[in-house]
């Protein structure tokens, strides 16, 4: 097909004049109208409209009915897909601006028509004093630890062979049963793991190559949990259903639930292939660390941390490179505190370091924005996970005495 470029017609919101109309899109609508009729002609075409922006979908509605009205008035009408003329209009961005760009197709010959909508606004929500993280030394092993959860019984601490169950007494937590993993495949130097309790008193561990089920009694005394380990290349979690308050995202009052998704892990090379599950129609690269962000409607984009160091954001069905994560290390958590944009991205520094650091950020389109000052770990941050309320995010920390520390990282809003 022959592409033709037609020349941009600058329409920066910013610039727009005091007596111009209410409607911020009516200028773009009308200008890409009008570049489009001088394509077709009067006639009819076929249109569609999608969104691969962070702006919310609600707008393509209005966009839709100002393109019909602007369109009907150069002499082009709007017809059904049996049309030979299609009209395909997508509201895009890069880092810097965002785009209405529309594919005219006449028989086999396509030209394209773009507005520019000006650069990308800067939340004033989000300046790197918006948030204070508040970090609480939990539990102290002198064994490396790679996941804990929290259960009504206690602390479910997960080490490479074996599992430990904590109580709660007078002078701290206390160890109250070791549970051995049975397992065949031999560890990598610095294996990784997951670990997820459900409301049953039960819990479900993944370590590589190895998947562990256990749980207590109907009594709920801690001497009766047991565990059962399998060999197993299912899929790790790699995050949970999140219930949230879409008041701070959308203005309204309902309830939005992120959904959950876990991927195939790569158990001789420590780090996720790239297969998820559920699908989410599009091939990923392999990643270290990923994170699903709440979106408007329900919605959610997966935020994933490559093995080749670049951080990209996975939405509407691409995937793009998000800026301004030049020093981040290779762990993060979504940490949803209800301030500035109400969540966060809580992220380990770049390197290892003896002492390293956690800051936090906000990715609200392909641009990630600190709002914290870093907050100063005592050691290295070996891995970050949210909690299961998502108001909270656990981090492991190996400290210059070797031991390994379980901090509960939240945010205060300033």
């Amino acid at each position: 097909m022959r592409l033709i470029c037609l020349a941009a017609a600058v329409l920066g919101l910013a610039g727009i004049a005091a007596n111009a109309a209410a409607d911020p899109w009516e200028q773009p609508a009308s200008g890409l109208a009008e570049q489009i009729a001088a394509i077709l002609g009067p006639g009819q075409a076929h249109l569609t409209i999608r969104n691969i922006s962070s702006l919310p979908s609600d707008a393509i509605p209005t966009i839709r009915r100002l393109l019909v009205q602007d369109l009907r008035l150069h002499g082009v009408t709007v017809a059904g897909a049996e049309s030979a003329n299609a009209v395909r209009v997508t509201l895009s961005e890069n880092a810097q601006e965002r785009l209405l760009v529309a594919e005219v197709v006449e028989g086999s010959q396509t030209q394209v028509a773009i507005v520019d909508l000006g650069p990308i606004e800067q939340e004033t929500t989000t300046d790197s004093g918006s948030v204070t993280l508040l970090s609480q030394q939990i539990l102290t092993s002198q064994n490396p630890v790679l996941a804990m959860a929290e259960s009504p019984s206690g602390l479910v601490v997960l080490e490479s062979s074996v599992i430990t169950l904590y109580t709660h007494a007078a002078t701290g937590w206390q160890k109250q049963k070791r549970m051995p993993i049975e397992q065949r495949r031999q560890l990598t130097r610095d294996p990784r793991g997951v670990l997820v309790t459900t409301g049953d008193q039960r819990f479900q561990a993944w370590l590589p190559g190895t998947r562990c089920d256990g749980g207590t009694s109907a009594t709920g005394s801690s001497g009766d949990w047991t565990v059962h380990c399998r060999e197993s290349d299912d899929p790790w979690p790699i995050a949970q259903a999140q219930a949230a308050s879409a008041s701070e995202q959308t203005g309204s009052s309902a309830t939005q639930v992120t959904p959950a998704l876990s991927a195939f892990y790569n158990a001789s090379r420590d780090y996720y292939t790239g297969v998820v599950t559920p699908g989410i129609g599009i091939d990923l690269p392999p990643f270290y660390s990923a994170t699903l962000i709440p979106r408007q409607a329900g919605s959610a984009a997966l935020l994933m941390g490559g093995i080749d160091g670049k951080v990209q954001l996975v939405e509407n069905g691409a995937v793009r490179p998000v800026a301004g994560t030049r020093d981040w290390g290779s762990d993060f958590a979504m940490l949803h505190s209800g301030c500035g944009t109400g969540v966060q991205i809580i992220v380990s520094g770049s390197g290892e370091a003896t002492t390293d650091s956690l800051r936090a950020y906000e990715v609200p389109a392909l641009e990630a924005r600190p709002v914290s000052a870093p907050e100063a770990m005592n050691g290295t941050v070996m891995t970050l996970w949210t909690a299961p309320d998502g108001k909270s995010v656990f981090a492991i920390i190996r400290n210059a005495a070797n031991q390994y520390e379980v901090n509960r990282v939240t945010a205060l809003c300033n």
